[in-house]
């Protein structure tokens, strides 16, 4: 099981970082720091490019604003040297949900277990 699990990460991303990607963090990365989520964080040495690896599954919606301003260079330093200040009113940030069990549903949607009746139409009936 072991040769396969590397030849999985040799050739596919959605598994984690690739052997390639890997060497080159090993080679090049310079460690800046981890969000909440285990998710890890670098850059070359010379800070020209930024990179995050995954813990777990690879989606973009898992990276909070902070550490996605740091990565799209709206902000020269990382959260973890240069906090951004938060508001009192802000919520924590949420990976994007839909799809999951967890999306959002309206009140009148077919997904929800026990969806409330429409009341905002009338349904058409001929004469």
């Amino acid at each position: 099981m072991g040769i396969l699990n590397s030849l999985l990460r040799a050739v596919t991303w959605w598994h984690g970082q690739t052997l390639n990607t890997q060497f080159y963090t090993w080679r090049k990365g310079v460690k800046v720091g981890e969000d909440s989520q285990g998710n890890m964080f670098y850059r070359t040495k010379d800070g020209g490019r930024r990179w995050v690896i995954y813990n777990g599954e690879m989606e973009a919606s898992r990276v909070s604003p902070e550490w996605h301003g740091w990565l799209h260079h709206t902000y020269q330093e990382a959260p973890t040297e240069a906090p951004l200040p938060r508001q009192p009113w802000e919520k924590p940030h949420l990976e994007n949900l839909t799809g999951t069990p967890l999306a959002y549903a309206p009140a009148g949607s077919i997904r929800r277990s026990v969806p409330k009746p429409r009341s905002d139409y009338e349904a058409w009936r001929p004469e």
